[in-house]
């Protein structure tokens, strides 16, 4: 086993797998809608039509970025995980000490199955309407992952590894989700958003500060003292708002 594995390969790939699973969740909540509502073969068809489209992304970026100076490319990359991390990991904080709702599955499936059915029109179009939603649905999540994929696998070359992760998590959630053939509300949804926050932040500072030359001690060992240090402050940061909202419930 290579020796970077724990400190590079494995959270990169870790990040993909989780972060996939959150976005893949809530597309297959549309999808789902889509196939009880219209039938699967709009379903189907608008999620593969969507999966082509990210797979073509992938594709066409991950070997664009082997043009681009690797400093310039850990710096870029960096900055960009570090403010996208940072937005998951507000938003788990917020939601983790109950400021904004948890996301819902059960709720978004109904309300996405009500907007179906109170469409009207021909059995042909309402199927390509409902196909359309599906495509939108597994484009737009699919687009954050495809996203965490080439960036946390830029800085190392480590874009097939965070691939593998990311489509692991979907053929789980496919799985599990054609098994019990609904919304798959039990999933920790925000632990596992708090968790990709603390790993997306962690690599992009990582990566700002290798971009900018800074000689990081213990290399890459210092992604696990930077994960700590965002876990900390956003457990801190939540216990805060938490507390706060309950001296203060208006």
């Amino acid at each position: 086993m290579p020796p970077d594995f724990w400190t590079v390969l494995f959270p990169a790939i870790t990040a993909a797998f989780l972060a996939s699973i959150v976005e893949v969740v809530e597309a297959f909540t549309i999808v789902l809608a889509v196939a009880t509502t219209r039938g699967w073969r709009p379903a189907i068809a608008g999620t593969l039509a969507a999966l082509a489209v990210l797979g073509l992304i992938v594709l066409i970026l991950g070997p664009a970025l082997r043009f681009i100076p690797i400093h310039i490319l850990q710096l870029v990359v960096g900055i960009l995980l570090l403010l996208f991390g940072m937005g998951w990991l507000r938003k788990a904080i917020l939601r983790a000490a109950g400021v904004i709702p948890l996301h819902d599955e059960i709720e978004a499936y109904a309300e996405e199955t009500a907007e179906l059915q109170a469409q009207s029109g021909a059995p042909r179009t309402l199927q390509w309407i409902a196909g359309i939603a599906a495509f939108k649905a597994v484009l737009l999540e699919g687009l954050e992952v495809a996203f965490i994929v080439v960036a946390v696998g830029a800085g190392k070359g480590l874009l097939w590894e965070a691939s593998l992760g990311a489509l692991a998590a979907c053929a789980l959630v496919l799985i599990v989700g054609a098994a019990v053939h609904r919304p798959l509300s039990q999933v920790p949804e925000n632990t596992l958003k708090f968790g990709v926050g603390v790993m997306l932040s962690a690599f992009g500072v990582f990566w700002t500060g290798e971009g900018l030359g800074v000689d990081w001690p213990g290399a890459d060992l210092m992604l696990l003292p930077l994960a700590a240090l965002f876990l900390l402050t956003g457990l801190l940061l939540a216990r805060i708002a938490r507390s706060g909202l309950e001296r203060d419930p208006a």
